[in-house]
């Protein structure tokens, strides 16, 4: 829904952003900032992302919205353009354009444009008070980002009154993490109660995170709200357990309390949640030597042409993939339109699911390219690769498809040094939080091969996000 007052522009290139942000592109080098991928073919620059922020087409708004965290912020880290966007987009925060409402990537349910860019700015903000130690960004560029919070302060201030809850939440978020600069200690004790009567009790987990965390750090007590989480969080999981109880008395009357919860709209990986989660590397073991890398299986010999030939090496396509943000060609947040356009070919196959007069595509296959794109909210969020016939995606030169499962997993275990990023899917398929990763395997013949899926944070449940012709594909 656009507020009836949003102005509807048939785009939104740079040339329509406000005069202050205009002047902030205009008069910043950006060809010497990259982002993540800069240069990458298809891969938006950051003036093109800041510049559809305020288009008149939906879809191209979320897409911009979902590269600001994929590509400046990718994987908690800054980079030389993260800074400079982030001044230009706080220009951007009191244009009518940002009354937009929509369903965004990172977080359930619908909200302003205004306030997912100020929790794109809470996001940036959080990660700027960590150090280099924290691998979060150079020394440089967290320069350049602490050199920015006193003018983002000055910009996000005014909507820390804001008349819609979800602005003002998302606005006090980012200000309390921003007032960790020390040149802005003075104003804690302005924005200290607010962030306890507000943040502390808001729905999002993150947000309280927060506010417990800020409170702490400002020497406030805070022993009310961490029982308060412990509570929470021990009626939650409780409520759990009766709910899955199929022979339990208190089934019924758990699952209606749960759904009686509000939502949790926290996005899933909850940027600076854990601080220790950033620490050194675990290294391996000084007697465990690094396993070999994987290798493809060879193909089928030339001229077989039966319903389990594996294409051969030099048959595959070379994708490379950066976590979170796409492989070969595609980029998360693409739509099947998109997709089509990228890849030359429609999908052979698509699947969708009815929910009233709505529909909703699940996924689509792409046999040429021998690929599966699966959706959420009709935006890619998944990709899988064939085993058989689908590109030979590489991890530092070692290819993940078509391969032993045991090799890839073995190597892939071997050089995961983030702490917790490894788990396994209800069907032993391991799922590499800190790639984006998962690895199945698939039937050929009378062997199984890899399968790896390339995913976004909320797929990374495989179980509850992938449909279920996908558990099929083993």
């Amino acid at each position: 829904m656009i507020n009836e007052m949003t102005p509807d522009l048939p785009g939104a290139p740079s040339g329509s952003l406000p005069p202050r942000a205009q002047a902030e592109l205009a008069s910043t080098a950006w060809e010497e900032l990259p982002h993540v991928c800069t240069g990458r073919h298809g891969v938006p620059d950051t003036p093109d992302i800041l510049g559809a922020v305020l288009a008149a087409d939906p879809a191209r708004r979320v897409r911009a919205v979902g590269d600001l965290y994929r590509l400046l912020l990718n994987q908690e880290r800054v980079f030389p353009a993260t800074a400079p966007a982030a001044l230009v987009l706080a220009y951007l925060l009191d244009d009518p354009r940002t009354l937009a409402e929509d369903r965004w990537e990172r977080r359930a349910g619908r909200r302003s444009l205004r306030a997912e860019l100020l929790n794109w700015l809470a996001s940036f903000a959080d990660i700027a008070r960590l150090d280099v130690e924290d691998g979060v960004g150079t020394a440089q560029d967290l320069a350049a980002a602490r050199t920015a919070r006193p003018i983002l302060h000055d910009r996000i201030a005014d909507f820390c009154d804001d008349d819609d809850p979800l602005v003002r939440e998302a606005a006090l978020a980012a200000t309390a993490l921003l007032l960790a600069d020390p040149a802005l200690a003075s104003s804690v004790p302005r924005y200290a109660p607010a962030v306890r009567e507000v943040l502390a009790v808001s729905a999002d987990s993150y947000y309280r995170w927060i506010a417990r965390e800020r409170l702490a750090a400002w020497g406030k007590d805070v022993t009310g709200l961490v029982t308060a989480e412990e509570e929470r969080r021990a009626a939650l999981d409780r409520a759990g357990e009766l709910a899955e109880d199929p022979f339990g008395q208190d089934q019924e009357q758990a699952i209606r309390w749960l759904e009686e919860q509000p939502e949790d709209t926290a996005t899933p990986e909850r940027l600076g949640h854990r601080r220790e989660d950033r620490a050194a590397p675990i290294p391996a073991a000084p007697h465990e030597p690094a396993p070999e890398p994987p290798v493809a299986a060879p193909g089928s010999e030339a001229g077989y042409r039966g319903p389990w030939r594996i294409a051969r090496e030099e048959e595959r396509a070379e994708w490379t993939f950066t976590p979170y943000v796409g492989v070969g060609p595609l980029h998360f947040g693409m739509t099947l339109e998109e997709i089509t356009r990228v890849l030359g070919e429609g999908p052979a196959v698509s699947s969708y699911s009815h929910h009233g007069e709505d529909q909703q595509l699940n996924y689509a296959d792409f046999t040429e390219s021998g690929i599966r794109a699966l959706f959420h909210d009709d935006r890619l969020g998944c990709v899988a690769a064939d085993a058989l016939t689908g590109p030979q995606v590489r991890l530092d030169a070692a290819p993940l498809t078509g391969c032993a499962p045991s090799h890839v997993e073995d190597w892939l275990v071997h050089r995961t040094t983030q702490p917790g990023s490894l788990a396994y899917s209800v069907a032993g398929d391991p799922v590499f939080a800190d790639l984006g990763l998962a690895i199945r395997s698939q039937r050929a013949s009378d062997v199984v091969l890899t399968r790896p899926l390339f995913l976004l944070h909320d797929w990374l449940d495989l179980w509850h996000a992938l449909p279920s012709e996908e558990w099929n594909c083993s």
